[in-house]
C-alpha cells in the first residue's frame, strides 16, 4: 500500500480464495508468510526516514524526493498487475522466494547508492519485489491459517502492512540518529533479515491448489461491473483521499515534522511515519467487526478531523499539535481504508473480484504518487509550509465530498434492506 499500508495491498482484500490444501495445518509456514509481509512493508518505509538525509547529503529537491517515492508506487502497481496471479499456477513458495531475492538486490542497491541514479534503481526493484509478492503473501496467509484460528490470516493481512510501515519508520529513525553509516547499515541489516526469511520460505509447505502448473503470466484484467459503477465511484473517492494523505506523509511527512520541531533529530521524522501507521493499525483492529460503510464513514470523519488539526498545527507552528493531528489522521486513515476496501470487495462476484480489485489499485497507487509528486514540485516553488497547507485543504475537500457521498450510499443501502 504501501509504503505498502501504508501501501494499498491485495492482502487486505482477500482476492484469492481461502482454500486450504489437503494435509497438515500451515504450521510455521503461516508465520513465515506473515514475516515476509511485515518485512517487505518495513523495508518499504525505511527510505521515508532517510529522505531528509538524502536531500542534505546529495542536494536533492523535495520534488526529486517525491519522484523517487512515486517510482516505488508505480512499480508496485506494475508488478502487481502483471504478476499478481502468477503464484496460482507456479506456486506460493517460488514466487515469494523470487520476490525476496529481488528485495535483497534492492537493499544492496540502496546500500551502494551515492546519488540519485542508484536510489531510483533501488526503489524500482523494491517496488517490483513488493508487487510480485503481494498476491502470493495474501493467499498463503489465508491458506495456511491455523485450524484453531481460521480468521487469523485475514487479521494479519489487514494489520501486517501498517505494523511493518510503523516499525520501519521508527527503526530507521533510530539508526539514522544514533548508528554509524545510516544510509548503509539499515539496508545491510535488512539484507540479513531477508536472507533468513528466504531460508524459511524455501522450507515452508506449498499451499496453492494449482501449484506446479509452470510459468504462466496472466495480467490482472481491470474491470468494474456495470451495475456497480455508481457505488464504485463513491467509494473510490475515499481511496483517493486515504492514499493522497499516505503518499504525502511517506514522502514529505518526516521533512515537515523536522521543520515544525525545528530539530535535526532524524528520529522525529521516522516517528512521524510510525505514529501514522500505528494509529491506523489500532483503528483497524478496533473496527474490524464494524460494518464496512460505517467504518468508512468513521474513518472519513477521522481524516477530516486530523486534516483540520494539521492545518491548525501549521498555522500555529506547533509540533505538539502536529503529532496529535498525525495520530488522529492515522486512525482515520486506517479506518477509511479498511471500510472502503471491504465495501469495494463486495461489489463483484468472487470470480470477478480480482478484476475489480485491480481497478481499485490503479486509483490507489495513482492517488499515492501523483499528488505527492505535485506537492514536491510545488514545494520547490512555494516552500514546504505553504504547499502543505494547500495540499491538506485540497484533500479535506475530497474527504468532505467522499463523506457526503458515503452517507447517502449508506442510507440507500439501509433503505434497500442491506447492511451498512
Amino acid at each position: 500500500m504501501s509504503e505498502a499500508v501504508a501501501e494499498p495491498s491485495e492482502t487486505t482484500t482477500g482476492t484469492h480464495p481461502a482454500v486450504r490444501t489437503a494435509g497438515a495445518p500451515g504450521g510455521s509456514g503461516f508465520w513465515v508468510a506473515g514475516a515476509v509481509l511485515v518485512l517487505l512493508m518495513l523495508s518499504s518505509s525505511v527510505p521515508s526516514a532517510l529522505y531528509v538525509l538524502y536531500q542534505q547529503e546529495w542536494d536533492l529537491s523535495s520534488g526529486t524526493i517525491t519522484v523517487v517515492f512515486a517510482l516505488y508506487a508505480v512499480t508496485v502497481l506494475a508488478g502487481l498487475l502483471l504478476f499478481g496471479s502468477l503464484s496460482d499456477t507456479l506456486g506460493r513458495r517460488p514466487v515469494l522466494a523470487a520476490a525476496l531475492v529481488l528485495a535483497i538486490v534492492s537493499m544492496a542497491l540502496f546500500a551502494a547508492a551515492q546519488g540519485l541514479g542508484l536510489l531510483l534503481a533501488a526503489r524500482a526493484v523494491q517496488g517490483l519485489a513488493v508487487g510480485l509478492a503481494t498476491g502470493a503473501m495474501g493467499a498463503a496467509l489465508l491458506e495456511l491459517s491455523p485450524a484453531a484460528r481460521p480468521a487469523l490470516g485475514a487479521q494479519v493481512n489487514s494489520a501486517g502492512p501498517t505494523v511493518g510501515i510503523g516499525l520501519g519508520g521508527i527503526g530507521a529513525g533510530l539508526l539514522v540518529q544514533y548508528a554509524p553509516a545510516p544510509t548503509v547499515l539499515s539496508y545491510l541489516l535488512l539484507i540479513g533479515a531477508f536472507a533468513v526469511t528466504l531460508a524459511g520460505v524455501v522450507r515452508m509447505r506449498e499451499s496453492a491448489p494449482g501449484a506446479g502448473g509452470g510459468l504462466r503470466i496472466v495480467p490482472h484484467r481491470i474491470h468494474v461491473p456495470q451495475g456497480a459503477r455508481g457505488r464504485f465511484a463513491v467509494l473510490v473517492l475515499t481511496i483517493v483521499a486515504v492514499w493522497s494523505v499516505g503518499g504525502f506523509y511517506l514522502s514529505l511527512g518526516p521533512h515537515l515534522a523536522l521543520s515544525l520541531l525545528r530539530s535535526a533529530n532524524y528520529l522525529a521524522g521516522g516517528a512521524t511515519v510510525a505514529l501514522l501507521a500505528g494509529a491506523a493499525t489500532a483503528a483497524q483492529l478496533v473496527l474490524g467487526r464494524t460494518g464496512a460503510l460505517r467504518t468508512a464513514v468513521l474513518g472519513l470523519i477521522g481524516l477530516l478531523t486530523g486534516l483540520a488539526l494539521v492545518l491548525l498545527a501549521l498555522g500555529l507552528g506547533s509540533a505538539t499539535v502536529f503529532m496529535v493531528a498525525t495520530a488522529v489522521l492515522g486512525s482515520g486513515w486506517g479506518a477509511a481504508f479498511l471500510g472502503a476496501f471491504r465495501a469495494l470487495s463486495g461489489l463483484a462476484e468472487p470470480a470477478h473480484r480480482g478484476e475489480l480489485t485491480a481497478a481499485v489499485y490503479v486509483f490507489a497507487y495513482l492517488a499515492m504518487s501523483v499528488p505527492a509528486v505535485l506537492a514536491g514540485m510545488l514545494t520547490n516553488i512555494h516552500g514546504l509550509h505553504r504547499t502543505s497547507v494547500g495540499f491538506m485543504a485540497a484533500v479535506a475537500a475530497v474527504c468532505a465530498a467522499a463523506l457526503l457521498a458515503t452517507l447517502r450510499l449508506a442510507a440507500r443501502t439501509r433503505a434497500e434492506g442491506g447492511a451498512a
